[in-house]
């Protein structure tokens, strides 16, 4: 049988889906207080939102674009909130077809638990890299995703595509 390793998926498995960051706060906020770089996957702060990596991906270069204020609330979002997330969201797809060759992208919101949000207390928007192919029989028989590349690699590829800070 061959296996698959992927030692940062551990701490999802044990803990879950949990939101939590660390002490029972909000981990989109906890990730606001750390240093930028490949610890916290940070890869942008504008203005009022930012660009992470998912810590879990469903495939390499899974991006989301968090607003800076906590919110869970989608229509509670700030009309220049909601613009900057769309304008980073169209630099996340530029820089994911740029830098990681995609074929096409799922870019959405889970609005809460019933839709399928992981994290329900801060809003945030997806944008998940996707190529031909890449629905295989791993993930529709085995449950399973196949991620090629380690975070850190694909932090580092990403990178250059967001010189700018602010």
């Amino acid at each position: 049988m061959e296996r698959l390793w992927a030692p940062w998926r551990r701490e999802f498995v044990v803990r879950g889906a949990s939101p939590a960051g660390g002490e029972g706060g909000c981990i989109f906020c906890a990730l606001m207080q750390d240093d930028d770089g490949p610890g916290n996957l940070i890869l942008h702060r504008g203005r009022s939102a930012y660009v992470v990596l998912n810590k879990y991906p469903y495939s390499n270069g899974h991006l989301m674009v968090v607003p800076f204020r906590h919110t869970g609330d989608f229509a509670d979002l700030r009309p220049e909130e909601a613009s900057e997330i769309f304008l980073l969201a169209q630099r996340c797809v530029a820089a994911l077809r740029e830098r990681l060759n995609a074929h096409g992208f799922n870019v959405g919101f889970n609005v809460g638990k019933a839709a399928g949000a992981g994290i329900e207390e801060h809003v945030h928007l997806h944008v998940v890299p996707r190529w031909e192919g890449d629905h295989n029989f791993m993930a529709i028989l085995g449950g399973t995703r196949i991620i090629p590349e380690s975070l850190d690699s694909t932090y580092e590829t990403l990178r250059p595509a967001f010189p700018s800070r602010g």
